[in-house]
């Protein structure tokens, strides 16, 4: 026998707001709400782990190309320096026919010699110019098509 009391005013107009029937909350969209959320959830997370996956491939690519580089580096740096050592530029010195120069001479501010000049020695022994070096176009391409000429080396040996 219980029996609802009648309301009045504002109390029944806050009342018509609310269903009259007994509270049953609807299920179907909760549950595809929960379900969509979890799906986007895991596919979220699978292309997120696809991303890492590729940039970690990525950096593993870089970095070998890094040591290839690195090494290819030392490689040349190894050669430049075998190069300017001195005794591989007194021998290249001495191949092309170039003699150690003799006693310098200084020039003062004011336009006066101070020492003696002398002439560079003359090799011990005579050596055999190398063969002029003839350059192709196609192993330095040049801008113009004309052809250059290249100067022909002629051994001189001295007291001829």
């Amino acid at each position: 026998m219980s029996r609802k009391p009648e309301l009045k005013g504002r109390a029944a107009r806050l009342a018509q707001l609310f269903p009259a029937g007994p509270g049953r909350a609807a299920r179907t969209p909760f549950v595809l709400l929960v379900v969509l959320l979890l799906g986007g959830g895991l596919i979220g997370l699978l292309v997120l782990n696809s991303a890492l996956s590729e940039g970690a491939f990525r950096l593993d690519d870089l970095k070998r190309e890094t040591k290839s580089l690195t090494d290819e580096e030392q490689a040349l740096q190894r050669d430049v320096d075998a190069y300017s050592a001195p005794d591989a530029l007194q021998r290249r010195a001495r191949e092309l026919g170039m003699v150690p120069g003799g006693d310098p001479a200084f020039l003062d501010p004011d336009g006066t010699v101070k020492g003696v000049p002398a002439p560079a020695a003359a090799p011990a022994r005579p050596t055999k110019a190398p063969d002029p070096l003839v350059l192709t176009p196609e192993a330095y391409p040049t801008k113009s098509p004309t052809p250059t000429s290249t100067p022909s080396a002629t051994p001189t040996t001295p007291g001829r």
